[in-house]
């Protein structure tokens, strides 16, 4: 299972990124995606704004379709992140988020974010 932060479902509009094509290409078996509810709430939350932000919200949201969303005890979307993310059957985060990412780190989780222009890749623990 592969956990997806908020700016990894932004990253499409934001950095020019085939987040799912990417995804395929580091981690070819990989079938399950989840995000979690609190993702899901910040991107609808960004989504009302205005300007780019909200355009990669709106993408972010349509791009939940290929996502599972799991219920999480944390509200705050990084919290979730990382609670979801240390579950026996999640394997990789997403996210280009640094203290998000550190925190992950820090907790053996291997993180998969943007290394280049618009490709993905995979940093291990």
């Amino acid at each position: 299972m592969i956990v997806l932060d908020t700016n990894a479902l932004m990253m499409p509009v934001e950095c020019n990124v085939r987040l799912f094509e990417e995804l395929d290409r580091v981690l070819p078996d990989a079938t399950d995606y989840v995000a979690p509810a609190a993702v899901r709430d910040e991107l609808a939350k960004l989504a009302d704004g205005a300007g780019a932000e909200a355009t990669a919200a709106s993408v972010g949201q349509d791009l939940l379709d290929r996502c599972a969303i799991r219920e999480t005890t944390a509200d705050y979307a990084d919290d979730a992140v990382l609670e979801l993310a240390q579950t026996d059957d999640a394997t990789h985060a997403v996210t280009n988020d640094n203290p998000l990412k550190r925190r992950l780190l820090d907790a053996g989780v291997p993180v998969i974010s943007l290394r280049g222009r618009n490709k993905l890749g995979i940093t291990q623990p």
